[in-house]
């Protein structure tokens, strides 16, 4: 068993990530992730609802060559402004490049769409989730208490982040 992980997280590292629209058989696997990811996991309707919708951009995370998301991000569009609603990344594959493909990929498709103002909320103590978003230029720009709520209960502040794309 350990050769497999061992193999798997190999091949994870030189695989080249596919990042495509999100469809609609999808979305169980973007609900799981999405649990998986936050203490309040989103459900198929809700996730499903925001895929059909004409103002959100929904990428999918694929290793290339493969068919099952390994991560997706939806972002809202408004005239030029987005705001990413959720991105995730299955636990199995966190740390090995698909995020920093994925939000790249993502960024592309909203600036592809007319967005220069990019807008997101995430949790003050998600350490690798700030770096990622650091390397890409996001700008801390606001703040909000007790925005997330956590497995054991308490409430986790959120930081707003902002990047101005070219």
């Amino acid at each position: 068993m350990f050769w497999l992980w061992f193999w798997d997280a190999y091949l994870d590292r030189r695989m080249a990530w596919a990042v495509e629209p999100a469809r609609a058989d999808d979305i169980e696997d973007l609900v799981a992730i999405h649990g998986s990811a936050f203490a309040r996991g989103w459900s198929a309707q809700e996730i499903d609802q925001l895929v059909a919708d004409r103002a959100v951009i929904a990428c999918v995370l694929r290793r290339e060559g493969r068919s099952r998301p390994q991560g997706f991000a939806l972002s809202r569009v408004a005239e030029d402004e987005a705001e990413v609603l959720s991105i995730a990344v299955a636990e199995a594959r966190r740390g090995t490049g698909g995020g920093q493909a994925l939000l790249g990929r993502h960024l592309g498709r909203l600036a592809g769409h007319g967005v220069r103002r990019v807008v997101l909320e995430v949790d003050e103590d998600n350490t690798p989730a700030l770096s990622l978003y650091e390397r890409f230029g996001f700008e801390k720009v606001g703040r909000r208490p007790a925005y997330y709520a956590r497995a054991d209960g308490t409430r986790g502040a959120a930081a707003v982040l902002a990047l101005e794309l070219p």
